[in-house]
């Protein structure tokens, strides 16, 4: 049997990352707990409810069962409604909560990362239009105020995750709050949210010059179908130019470039410390004139890829790769914030971390300055608009019982994290079907 070892470099981080809303529970103030009450927007009527308890408590031992597998790192996002319930009000024990929070992965020998905004706006700021209106200066009175009570113990931050996510989501595709499919409201969010950043990257360097700040942007691979019909290729330079590239390329050079027009926004030029890569999976696109919200593209999944429980995601490990080179274009460190797939059986999940760790490998040894790589997710967790009907975790959460089970996929990664390291025994006992592929006899 062919023996190899993938090392990564001495202080590489490994970790795993969650958001607020989906592990809190009882989130009950902002504009996503509002939107799971009505009917017909999340898959089966599912709402987060007691998510994974982390609220009352049990952070503790997710976080103790993150350290004992060999993390160094975690990502966590704070509430913004809880730390500023109404306009005029901020809830100091909020603030002490999260501050017991990152204190106690610093007990634990996990540093954390802080995301500030993880798609979930105060009901009150929501009630009053949100970020389709310039909102920038209450963002950053927010930011200022989690910094200040969390510097001691944090000094890495992300602003905003998957902005792109956020604004197609919830202004052109409808699917997540408010519902809107309005293209030019996209944009106007989409400046807005540029702005946003801005104000937030200042105001962390003010308080913490020494901070480390960036975004969470997601990038999914968009290739055009047939490669010989300009309109696909078109449709997919124009999606992949507005999805992937707009949001950093705005943070680093100040000019937003949409269709046909571009505004430039001095106070963003130069606003990321680091660039953080969310991927997932990528897609196949061809143009189809009546697919309006979809920016006139028809979006599929190559047909050879495994695909996870719900045909969410394929697994596309070259696209990852692909998308590490895109990041290294902007100069910048990345850290990898966000990479997974939901599968309950955990039966493609440990082929999809060897694989995908195999590439973030490449990336290294072509000396791309790659400092870190957060798998999504810890526990399972409420997925957005799909609800409980996908599950990410290393390890397995009983809505029933709060208990956890560990999946396979946690002892796998356990041991990448402990070596440093994937070695050709850890695919020989997790992944036994690519092993062949992966390192072959000859």
């Amino acid at each position: 049997m062919a023996e190899a070892t993938f090392n990564f470099p001495r202080g590489f981080q490994w970790g795993t990352a969650t958001a607020a809303h989906q592990v809190e529970g009882n989130n009950a103030n902002n504009n996503w707990w509002a939107w799971e009450q009505a009917a017909g927007r999340i898959l089966h009527g599912h709402t987060a409810g007691l998510a994974c308890d982390w609220w009352g408590g049990r952070w503790r031992e997710d976080f103790d069962r993150a350290a004992e597998s060999g993390q160094t790192t975690h990502r966590l996002s704070v509430e913004w409604s809880r730390i500023q319930p109404t306009p005029d009000r901020w809830d100091e024990d909020a603030l002490d909560h999260y501050r017991q929070m990152v204190r106690g992965l610093h007990e634990r020998g996990l540093t954390p990362l802080v995301t500030l905004h993880h798609f979930t706006d105060p009901l009150w700021l929501y009630e009053r239009g949100g970020w389709a209106n310039d909102v920038a200066e209450q963002f950053a009175a927010f930011t200022e105020k989690v910094v200040t009570a969390l510097k001691e113990y944090v000094n890495q931050w992300v602003t905003l995750n998957e902005p792109n996510v956020y604004a197609t989501l919830g202004y052109l595709m409808g699917t997540f709050p408010p519902g809107d499919q309005n293209m030019l409201k996209t944009f106007q969010v989409m400046t807005n949210l540029v702005r946003g950043h801005a104000a937030a990257y200042h105001a962390i360097h003010r308080i913490q010059p020494e901070a480390q700040v960036g975004i969470a942007h997601q990038y999914r691979g968009i290739e055009p179908y047939r490669r010989w019909l300009p309109l696909d290729s078109a449709i997919a330079h124009f999606q992949s130019r507005m999805f992937n590239d707009f949001f950093p390329a705005a943070a680093q050079t100040g000019v937003l470039r949409f269709p046909g027009w571009r505004k430039r926004i001095r106070q963003a030029k130069n606003t990321q410390d680091f660039l953080g890569l969310n991927y997932y999976t990528q897609d196949f696109v061809a143009f189809h004139p009546l697919r309006v919200s979809e920016a006139f593209g028809k979006r599929f999944f190559d047909p050879q890829a495994a695909l996870s429980d719900t045909g969410f995601i394929a697994n596309q490990p070259q696209g990852f790769f692909a998308a590490l080179q895109w990041a290294n274009g902007f100069g910048l460190p990345i850290i990898v914030t966000e990479n997974g797939i939901e599968d309950a059986a955990d039966h493609l999940r440990p082929r999809y971390i060897v694989e995908h760790i195999r590439q973030l490998w490449r990336a290294v040894n072509f000396n791309w300055p790659v400092k870190a790589y957060y798998h999504w997710t810890l526990v399972d967790n409420f997925e957005w608009d799909r609800g409980w009907t996908q599950r990410y975790g290393l390890w397995e959460l009983d809505l029933e019982t709060q208990a956890r089970r560990k999946r396979p996929s946690a002892d796998l990664y356990a041991e990448i994290c402990q070596a440093n390291a994937l070695s050709s025994q850890m695919v020989a006992r997790y992944a036994p079907q690519i092993f062949a592929d992966m390192f072959p006899n000859e």
